[in-house]
């Protein structure tokens, strides 16, 4: 592979399918700073498709470890400056496009903190962005994605046998594998990959599924779908009427569980951060709805804090599916960041669920979402739940059920 052929590719690719920059509108980018190169060529991309202005935002999470560590009182933690909701309430007025590339120089960065003290920061951050997520995302008025970008520090936390640069140009083949932008036909590829994600989703709404059935060694859980549950893939609508693609990679088909409807015991096949710490060995219980109880080899207390930073973080507020023909699980790496590793497998996600995966979801009032158990929360974190050994079964609304994967594996959507 040309590393330098298949990085422009990439970046045409996150701008021209990713973003959808149309001519005149603005981006909005934020990045790691040692992601710098990568991007200046997806700045360049956005400038020759047609942008009006990029805004770039280089950041590193040491500067937040040592804001969370060393803050000398509490109510610091809380403050926002005004210029940060200006950013995002901008970015929403005009219509413009939000792209993040994910992956850090420094994978343990915000690991060992005061858990209480990180959900402090987070939910504050949260709360000043409720414009965007609530309109900008909630309701497509941005265009946004989230994308990778290899970093020495990443990479050398996925791959033992590598150092340094080397560790970086095995993470960036990776990566560049997963998004198709080895091909020459890249865009043409996610095209096609596109309409598949879409015809699977519109299989599923066909069979009007009222629970999916979780089955797999340590694992035996029922997620309920309300009557107006919609599996999405693939792109979305903005509000400028223009289809843009919200990760690179996805694989996955997602809706909207009615979170009261969710029963038994899942097995989290796959470690994933929260606030920065890694949680492994994960075993969840729910119970009416709730998350009752669970058990961890690691990171237990970070979880807790997090479940336990508001009502509804003990809630779900997604269902995905994805199969083992996935490039990601296909990849036989864990990468530590769950842009990639929400892809590689079905997932559930604790937290604030989304109203586009409901049919007239957008226009419900706070009373009919509720009435329906869709959830409201501050959190949202994913936590991959199948392999190879896991099966799924829909239990469709006229009683029959439907094998949807089998060992990991599409049975037909």
């Amino acid at each position: 592979m040309n590393h330098e052929v298949a990085l422009e590719r990439y970046a045409e690719l996150i701008i021209r399918k990713g973003c959808n920059i149309q001519p005149g509108q603005s981006l909005y980018l934020g990045a790691d700073a040692e992601s710098r190169d990568f991007a200046i060529k997806v700045v360049e991309a956005a400038y020759q498709a047609g942008a009006r202005f990029v805004h770039v935002d280089l950041g590193d999470d040491r500067i937040q470890r040592s804001r969370i560590l060393h803050s000398q009182q509490e109510e610091f933690l809380d403050h926002i400056p005004r210029s940060l909701p200006v950013r995002f309430d901008e970015a929403v007025e005009e219509q413009g496009a939000m792209l993040r590339l994910v992956g850090t120089s420094d994978p343990e960065a915000l690991s060992g903190l005061d858990a209480d003290r990180t959900n402090r920061c987070r939910i504050a951050g949260h709360k000043a962005a409720t414009r965007f997520f609530d309109d900008g995302i909630g309701r497509s008025a941005v265009q946004w994605c989230v994308a990778s970008a290899a970093t020495i520090g990443w990479a050398e936390s996925i791959f033992d046998h590598l150092d340094g640069v080397a560790a970086r140009d095995e993470l960036w083949e990776q990566l560049l594998t997963i998004v198709r932008a080895d091909r020459e036909d890249c865009l043409g590829a996610w095209e096609e990959h596109n309409r598949q994600l879409k015809s699977r989703g519109k299989a599923l709404n066909e069979l009007k599924i009222e629970r999916l059935r979780f089955n797999g060694p340590g694992t035996d859980l029922t997620v309920g779908l309300s009557h107006a549950a919609r599996f999405e893939g693939g792109g979305a609508i903005s509000q400028r009427g223009q289809e843009f693609i919200p990760n690179l990679p996805t694989e996955e088909v997602f809706t909207t569980p009615d979170y009261r409807m969710t029963e038994g015991t899942v097995q989290v096949t796959r470690p994933f951060l929260v606030n920065g710490t890694l949680v492994e060995g994960l075993t969840i219980e729910f119970k009416d709805g709730v998350l009752s109880d669970f058990t961890a080899q690691k990171g237990g207390e970070t979880f807790r804090s997090y479940i336990d930073s508001d009502p509804g973080a003990r809630r779900l507020g997604e269902v995905a599916l994805v199969g083992i023909d996935s490039p990601v699980f296909q990849s036989g790496h864990v990468f530590r960041e769950i842009l990639l590793d929400e892809n590689a497998a079905c997932h559930v996600a604790v937290g604030n669920a989304y109203k586009t995966c409901l049919e007239g979801g957008v226009e419900m009032t706070p009373e009919q979402l509720e009435a329906i158990g869709w959830n409201s929360s501050t959190a949202h974190t994913d936590m991959m739940i199948s392999n190879e050994e896991v099966d799924v079964t829909a239990v469709t609304t006229s009683g029959d059920e439907v094998p949807l994967l089998v060992n990991g594996a599409w049975v037909s959507q």
